[in-house]
């Protein structure tokens, strides 16, 4: 049976606070740290690959991973050269988690990125990417980048490359998953829905004579853990409504792991067998008790799935 492994997805905090909970989600056992990205957001946010860098000189063992890089606002070639500095600074543990964003369109406007072309650039800028990574010297020519005769180094330590998954639930990222990516993260679906997903990620790997041997299948969860479902519904609905500035409510039954220990092996359960084998873990809850539930979830929720 596959071994199922857990990331810890870590909101933001003052300096010592944040490094202080990364050493101990990697003393707990986690597989990896991740972090979120955006250029602009509805509350603070560290930019993720300044953060991960961070992470990689106050740990030694734990994977690092952005969930999800908002590739589109940058150039490629300046993400490669710091993606690879990174994987090489971190002594190979980058996960490169790669998606279109799109929810603030104003980001895009910022940057100076059409949003109507957020999509085209991505899956164009994983191309660049990986030849930057890869060749020395290299050369592309696609629609939005071309260069001739262009080095990175140094190259990441990783072989062949350092992991690229590719997050979304759109059939545009299913497809983008099964052509491109090393691995999948999904967030807000069902459990129904993530096998279905997964469907489409095959058959679209199958139509590019892609193997996904060795591909990671992720999801992305917003978890709170307490002593009865009700009051952790209230915490997951309260914060996360204040996170990204809109109604939760609606969505916590459906999409949600609230509740108990119990409850939450349950809920996540569904999703091992709907083929996940890589949970990241949001815990949702006052910036004062993360470290209990992020505690609370290595003790309850990780050595099960491990012990299967």
């Amino acid at each position: 049976m596959t071994q199922i492994r857990f990331g810890c997805f870590l909101a933001p905090h003052p300096p010592q606070e944040q490094f202080a909970i990364a050493r101990r989600v990697e003393a707990l056992g986690f597989d990896s740290i991740f972090t979120g990205d955006h250029v602009s957001f509805h509350n603070p946010l560290y930019e993720s690959l300044t953060l991960l860098a961070s992470y990689a000189g106050i740990t030694s063992r734990v994977k690092l991973g952005v969930g999800v890089y908002l590739l589109a606002l940058r150039h490629p070639t300046i993400a490669a050269k710091i993606t690879s500095t990174l994987d090489v600074l971190s002594g190979g543990r980058l996960i490169f988690g790669v998606g279109v964003g799109g929810e603030n369109p104003k980001e895009f406007e910022a940057c100076g990125i059409p949003h109507s072309e957020r999509g085209a650039r991505v899956t164009e800028g994983i191309d660049v990417v990986r030849r930057l990574w890869r060749d020395t010297p290299a050369s592309f020519k696609g629609r939005f980048t071309q260069f001739e005769g262009v080095s990175i180094d140094p190259k990441p330590v990783q072989k062949p490359a350092p992991p690229i998954w590719i997050g979304g639930r759109s059939d545009a990222a299913l497809q983008r998953a099964g052509r491109q990516g090393d691995g999948w993260v999904s967030y807000v679906v069902q459990p129904e829905r993530y096998k279905q997903s997964l469907e489409k990620i095959t058959a679209a790997a199958t139509a590019a004579g892609r193997s996904l041997e060795g591909f990671t299948r992720g999801h992305l969860t917003f978890i709170t853990m307490g002593k009865d479902y009700e009051s952790a519904e209230r915490v997951w609905v309260e914060k996360l409504s204040k996170r990204y500035a809109q109604d939760f409510g609606p969505l916590a039954r459906k999409y949600g792991i609230i509740g108990t220990p119990t409850q939450c092996l349950e809920q996540l359960g569904r999703f091992a067998e709907a083929g996940c084998t890589y949970f990241i873990l949001d815990a949702i809850c006052d910036p004062a008790t993360e470290a209990e539930q992020i505690e609370m979830m290595a003790a309850e929720l990780v050595p099960k799935f491990r012990s299967v």
